[in-house]
């Protein structure tokens, strides 16, 4: 069980480390990676988020909404279909999206500090093949170009 557990303690902590740095911009470990891609594809179907981030879509709601309160997105409705929102970065989250993906790599680079090029390759691919298998089992069907995310 020495994998669980350290997967455990890798997603409390870095999570902590990674709430603390983003603190100043008003975000959180929860909330970073749905900002960067609303600032890297604007017009995003806040749907799709379901897909790219295996998360329940009530998380996605709620994430979407305390981002848009915290005046980093905005919603509107989709021209094809009603029933379904376009998100949008505002200024103000284009205008922290590098510093925030700076954070993030310096957090990555942090949890594989002390691993050559060689194992930090078979780490990612290892981990993306674990999360594979997870989800295979619960049947959570995803496109192949999601998980390379």
């Amino acid at each position: 069980m020495k994998i669980l557990k350290w997967l455990s303690v890798a997603d409390r902590f870095y999570k902590i480390y990674l709430d603390k740095q983003l603190a100043p911009f008003g975000i959180n470990s929860s909330q970073y990676m749905f900002l960067i891609k609303i600032c890297d594809s604007p017009g995003v179907l806040q749907d799709s988020l379901i897909n790219m981030f295996y998360v329940h879509p009530s998380n996605i709601v709620r994430t979407i909404a305390a981002l848009e309160k915290q005046g980093m997105i905005t919603r509107s409705p989709n021209d094809q279909d009603k029933r379904t929102w376009q998100l949008y970065p505002t200024e103000r989250a284009l205008s922290i999206s590098e510093k925030i993906r700076t954070i993030c790599e310096n957090t990555e680079a942090l949890l594989l500090q002390g691993l050559s090029e060689a194992e930090k390759s078979l780490f990612i691919d290892l981990l993306m093949k674990a999360g594979k298998n997870i989800t295979t089992e619960l049947h959570i069907e995803r496109k192949e170009a999601e998980f390379n995310d």
